[in-house]
């Protein structure tokens, strides 16, 4: 079979499956609007959906081979395509909820049985190019998803953020019914089947999952739900990872961390990805609550880092079969940890393409460090274990966006409170900046025709609401430059890892 023919049709489901983990984030307000939801409730549109996408993505090696790798691949896309529809079609909060957490079960298994299908169908010298094609997926989904989720709530209506994926999972079965051919080892095999690793797992993953994205909403361990889910969620873990130890059919092979290599492979993903969701998520919020920029001016930042990847991810997977994989990856780390420093040093009165720039830069940096990283991780790891190990990286890949995200979102509060804590500390009716700043702000006001002591006072809250913003702006400047230390203390894992005899 043809391998680009297999490229692009399991590129196809995994672009939309990842498009579909961001794309609802624009559209929220409308979703809440059309069922008079609160905030809070709606939310779980977006939650329900990353549970059971967690829960299924380390399951979808195991239940490749309990059922076949090709029909469940057929079953996954037909199951995400319904649901989808489903959901355009949901009548009130709770349906949509439902049908999203339907949709997340469907979704979860397409990325890393893409990515095993098509280390398989590529030879060992053009993984590098493989994993590009793959890489434009995972890297340009999270960008491209809030434009045109936006774009298509803004002109037609949020239904069709859903409906949209319906023709394009039609003709992923049919291209997958023609173009995908299952190797002997990936046919259906009869196992007993591992129902206390399967109910730890389902159970620790889907409420670690709850935690990171509820915990900042909730004020994290103040609340006793998170308290409790994060009780649950370790307890079920630890009982997970004692379990599948002793299985005969693990549904989950732990056996394989025990290449060093995949170790660290993970570990870095981890991080990576920690990283670039971190740091995307942050952007738009500076973007639009400290700078005034509208939604699709702050799309226009994060969407050329997307387009930059693409470029380097192209660049990486050819330079991946000619240079040493190590050097690579440890460049790319180095240009990511570089990329999100530089965000560290934003003020307010950056302009566009001061912005801009780093965004270019990181978008560069992931794409350089995504292919040799990739590369070197399956390189030992046979291709019957392969759906395994994907299953596996995936996870951690986005258990790692998930962290990220939860990390900058809270130190951007607390750290918000600490400088506006400092500033109000310096802020003196003695001190001749606050009192010029003061009186300016009354004159403003009283030019305006406000009565003199309501100016006197909202002159006050001009200065506060100034002090505000720059407290703001610090805990940005905060949050940008932890990732970036988070990011650069990866790179001695590189020089763990090792290379297989056939790359270079």
């Amino acid at each position: 079979m043809n391998k680009w023919l297999v490229a692009i049709t399991v590129m196809f489901p995994t672009l939309i499956e990842i498009v579909d983990t961001s794309v609802v984030n624009v559209s929220l307000d409308h979703i809440r609007g059309s069922f008079s939801a609160g905030i809070d409730e709606s939310t779980w549109t977006i939650t329900s959906y990353l549970v059971s996408n967690a829960i299924i993505i380390p399951l979808s090696g195991w239940l490749s081979r309990v059922f076949g790798r090709k029909k469940y691949l057929i079953f996954s896309i037909g199951l995400f395509t319904v649901s989808s529809f489903l959901c355009g079609s949901a009548w009130n909060l709770q349906s949509l909820v439902f049908f999203r957490i339907l949709q997340g079960i469907g979704g979860g298994a397409l990325q890393p049985i893409s990515q095993s299908i098509l280390l398989e169908t590529f030879p060992a010298r053009q993984h590098g190019m493989a994993m590009a094609i793959f890489g434009v997926g995972i890297m340009f989904g999270p960008i491209i998803g809030p434009l045109v989720g936006g774009w298509i709530t803004d002109n037609w209506s949020w239904h069709w953020i859903f409906f949209i994926n319906v023709p394009i999972g039609v003709l992923s079965i049919l291209m997958t019914l023609f173009f995908i051919i299952d190797p002997p080892y990936m046919k259906k095999l009869k196992m007993k089947i591992d129902y206390w690793g399967l109910t730890f797992l389902v159970i620790g993953l889907g409420c670690l999952q709850m935690v990171l994205d509820k915990g900042q909403r909730e004020d994290w361990f103040s609340s006793s739900f998170i308290v409790w889910t994060g009780v649950i969620s370790i307890t079920s873990l630890i009982l997970f990872l004692i379990v599948e130890l002793f299985a005969e059919h693990p549904v989950v092979n732990l056996k394989t961390f025990k290449n060093i290599t995949f170790s660290m492979g993970n570990i870095i993903m981890f991080f990576a990805f920690f990283n670039l969701f971190g740091s995307i998520v942050l952007l738009p919020i500076y973007l639009q609550t400290l700078m005034g920029y509208t939604s699709f001016l702050a799309g226009l930042v994060l969407g050329p880092g997307g387009i930059s990847t693409m470029v380097a991810l192209l660049i990486a997977g050819r330079l991946v079969t000619k240079v040493n994989p190590k050097g690579i990856l440890a460049f790319g780390i180095i240009i990511c940890a570089y990329a999100t420093h530089l965000m560290s040093k934003f003020s307010l009165h950056a302009d566009f393409n001061a912005i801009l720039w780093p965004r270019l830069v990181l978008g560069l940096g992931m794409g350089f460090l995504f292919i040799p990283l990739t590369t070197l991780a399956f390189s030992t790891i046979k291709k019957e274990y392969m759906g395994n190990a994907t299953a596996i990286f995936n996870l951690l890949r986005n258990l790692g966006g998930s962290s990220g995200v939860a990390f900058v979102t809270t130190i951007l509060a607390r750290r918000a409170q600490f400088h506006q804590s400092h500033l109000i500390g310096h802020l003196t009716p003695f001190d001749s900046a606050f009192q010029i700043s003061s009186q300016e702000g009354t004159q403003i006001l009283q030019y305006r025709g406000v009565e003199s002591f309501s100016s006197q006072n909202s002159g006050l809250g001009i200065i506060y609401k100034e002090l505000l913003r720059q407290a703001s702006m610090m805990s940005f400047n905060d949050a940008f430059y932890l990732i970036s230390i988070l990011m650069i203390s990866i790179l001695p894992f590189v020089f763990i890892m090792k290379r297989h005899k056939n790359l270079p």
